[in-house]
Parts: C-alpha cells; sequence; structure tokens
C-alpha cells in the first residue's frame, strides 16, 4: 500500500512540475501546440474529405444504378458515318427484353436532336430527347410538377413534352409551364411535365440542362430516324451485371454484320475505379499530414532541448537534492507529451467541428439535400493516438540528456 502510495505521489509531482514549468511559458508552449493541432486537424479532415468525396462519387453512381448498361454503336473512323444496317434500332431493344427476362427488369432506348427553341425573343440550343417507354424508370426521373408520358402517348404520337427544370425558369419565370405550347425548331409540343435526373448521370448523358423530352415515335415521325444513340438496360441485381452486359453485346454482334462494333458499358468498373481513387487519394494525404507532424515533432524536440538547456541549473539543483535519473526524465516527457496531447486533443476538436457546422448549413441549402460530411471516429482516434505519441517519441532525446546531467557540472552553468 505504501509503495502504491509513493508511486502516486511520484507522478503527482511529475505532473505538477511539468505543468508549472509549461504555464511559465504559455506562449512557446501554445505555439510549440500549434504544429500539432494543425497536423492532428489535418489527419481527421483528410480522411473526412476523403470519405465525402468517396461517398459523394458512389452516390452518384449508385443513384443513376450501379446495375445500369447501356450501349452505343462505335462508328468505324472518325469521319465516317455508321452504316443504316449497323444502327441500334427499336428491334433490338424488343430482342433484348425478350431474350433476358429473368436478369432485366427494364429497358429502353433514346436519340437526340440538338434544335433551337425561342426563349423571350433570344434562340437557344435544346437538346430534344425521344425516349421510348421505360426512359423514366431506366434512368430514374424526377417528375417535379406534372405527370410523365403515359403508354397510350407513345402509341398515339400525342405531341406532348416533358422539360428540364432550368429550361421551365428561363421559359417560364413566373407562370407554371404545364399546360403550356412551347416551339422547338418548326415542331409545337405541350408541356406536361418539369422533370430533373435525381442523379446527374456518371459517363455520358443525353439530358442536358435545357432538354425536351418527347415519345420516341413522335421524334421517329417528325425526323424519318428510326435509330437509337443509346440502349438502355436495367439489370435486376447488380451482381448480374457483367453477365447482363455480355449477353447484350452478344445479342447486338449477332443481329448485325461482323463488321459492326458496339460498345456495351457498365458503371461497375466506374465504381470501382472511384472506391480506389479514393482510397489512393487518402494515402497520399494522410502521408503529407504525417510529414506535417514529423515537422511539428521536431519543433518539440527542439523546443525542449532549449528548454533543458535554459534550465540546466534547476536540473542540477534537483539532482542536488536527491532527485533521480528517471524523476528528471519522466518531467521532460511529461512536459513533451503534455505539447502533444493538448494540441492532439484541440487539433481533433477543431476538425470535428468543421463538418458539424458544415452539416448544419447544408440542411438550410435545398440543392444538397442528402448530403451529409462524414467523420471517421477511426482518423479521430488515430489521429489523437499519433499526435500524442509524437511528444514522447521526439521528447525522449531532450528528457534523456537532461537526465544524464551530472550535478556538478549543472550547478555550475550560467
Amino acid at each position: 500500500m505504501a509503495s502504491r502510495e509513493s508511486q502516486s505521489a511520484f507522478w503527482a509531482e511529475i505532473w505538477k512540475l511539468s505543468a508549472q514549468a509549461l504555464l511559465a511559458n504559455k506562449l512557446r508552449s501554445v505555439l510549440t501546440m500549434l504544429g500539432v493541432i494543425i497536423g492532428s486537424a489535418s489527419i481527421v479532415l483528410v480522411v473526412t474529405i476523403a470519405l465525402a468525396g468517396q461517398r459523394y462519387v458512389i452516390a452518384q453512381i449508385e443513384g443513376v444504378g450501379a446495375n445500369l448498361v447501356y450501349a452505343n454503336v462505335v462508328p468505324a473512323g472518325e469521319a465516317e458515318p455508321v452504316a443504316v444496317s449497323d444502327q441500334i434500332g427499336p428491334a433490338d431493344l424488343a430482342v433484348v427484353s425478350r431474350s433476358l427476362p429473368q436478369l432485366v427488369t427494364q429497358t429502353a432506348g433514346t436519340n437526340v436532336v440538338v434544335m433551337s427553341v425561342s426563349v423571350r425573343g433570344q434562340e437557344r440550343q435544346v437538346n430534344l430527347v425521344g425516349a421510348t417507354e421505360g426512359f423514366e424508370q431506366v434512368r430514374r426521373l424526377e417528375i417535379l410538377r406534372g405527370r410523365y408520358l403515359a403508354p397510350d402517348d407513345f402509341q398515339s404520337r400525342a405531341k406532348f413534352c416533358l422539360i428540364t427544370q432550368p429550361l421551365a425558369l428561363r421559359m417560364f419565370p413566373s407562370e407554371d409551364p404545364v399546360g403550356s405550347e412551347i416551339q422547338v425548331g418548326e415542331l409545337h409540343f405541350y408541356v406536361i411535365g418539369i422533370f430533373r435526373e435525381k442523379v446527374v448521370a456518371i459517363g455520358q448523358s443525353e439530358i442536358a440542362r435545357e432538354t425536351v423530352l418527347i415519345p420516341f415515335p413522335l421524334l421517329e415521325y417528325y425526323t424519318g430516324m428510326n435509330n437509337f444513340h443509346t440502349l438502355y438496360v436495367r439489370a435486376d441485381r447488380p451482381e448480374d451485371v457483367p453477365l447482363v452486359t455480355r449477353q447484350v453485346a452478344d445479342i447486338l454482334q449477332e443481329r448485325h454484320r461482323a463488321g459492326a462494333h458496339y460498345r456495351v458499358q457498365n458503371l461497375t468498373g466506374i465504381l470501382e475505379t472511384a472506391r480506389n481513387i479514393a482510397l489512393g487519394l487518402m494515402a497520399v494525404l494522410i502521408l503529407v499530414a504525417f510529414i506535417a507532424l514529423v515537422i511539428s515533432g521536431i519543433g518539440i524536440m527542439n523546443i525542449m532541448l532549449v528548454t533543458v538547456r535554459e534550465r540546466t541549473r534547476e536540473i542540477g539543483i534537483r539532482k542536488a537534492i536527491g532527485a533521480s535519473h528517471d524523476a528528471i526524465r519522466y518531467q521532460f516527457l511529461m512536459e513533451a507529451l503534455a505539447l502533444s496531447g493538448i494540441g492532439a486533443l484541440a487539433g481533433v476538436l477543431l476538425a470535428i467541428s468543421i463538418p458539424v457546422v458544415l452539416n448544419f448549413l447544408l440542411r438550410f441549402i435545398p440543392d444538397a439535400d442528402g448530403i451529409v460530411v462524414p467523420v471517421s471516429w477511426i482518423s479521430v482516434v488515430l489521429a489523437f493516438i499519433v499526435s500524442s505519441s509524437t511528444g514522447l517519441i521526439f521528447g525522449y532525446l531532450p528528457a534523456n540528456r537532461a537526465a544524464r546531467m551530472q550535478p556538478a557540472e549543472a550547478l555550475h552553468h550560467e
């Protein structure tokens, strides 16, 4: 019991002396902690930024659908047009739907024509997109006002259209566009809805900021184009995507001449690439943060060496009255640990407060609905442990030098 009490008294005295030494030089202590604060905050913020970026990219891809497969015909050369027989058409769409009923939940095809629309006396270029049934589900469109195209609209070639929200705001800034008539080129359409993509597509998209969406049979009737620019297929499950991708490629190749080339892609590869890029970026940024910690550790060592030199006479007096080597060593180690530990705690709290404030502010931004800046608690613990250890590692040399001083030489130091 006596031994335990003496140990407690020993450590209490060490902490008391360390605190007194740090408080005696407040400005120096704060400036020394600054490097640790920056380093520890950098680790947490780097991981937070990397996680937020990775989560955003993955959410973008998964929002479009990691199980989305899309196909395009590849021209033989930049200057050579695609042969009519090589183009993807409604017949290919029907064959894909019939051939893969257990693997595919929805299919659709689209074509795009760039046309002009008159907006308040000014001509603007818009994408006139002709889409088949199923396009809303395949691309997960969000209807903001009005309705989507009904099956009867496709069959009757109804002159109905949907427009994107930016186009609606530009054309009808102070009135409801639903039910209004618009002119696109020489064509007249009735607006039945306003839409947007829930998530901007990764890779390619026929939907620009200012787009007019009409039934594909109507576009075919006006332009005479009976082909798709893009064929979309949504697999039932993400794990079916590789098989569906191969099957669609095989179907298109079998239905067209041997010399035709088709690009059938999916978002799975992009998803994996996004994860790898985020991990690589995180590793590089963490390395930079560790370099900042090493620099701050060197700063702690430098300050502690100066402190030991300034307090040489104090060390000699303590040794002369019976202080052991370990007591001197532990005192200076505790001072270094206090500098790095308090700095690490301050840096971690600073780093945590930034995402908390951002998440609070994002609640008041309508376009940021659902966006959350994550905080990795593993990075918080890691930053605190590593930053605190910096003081012990870089403070050992000065502490050991103080412990090895000879009392007689230290007392004669001026």
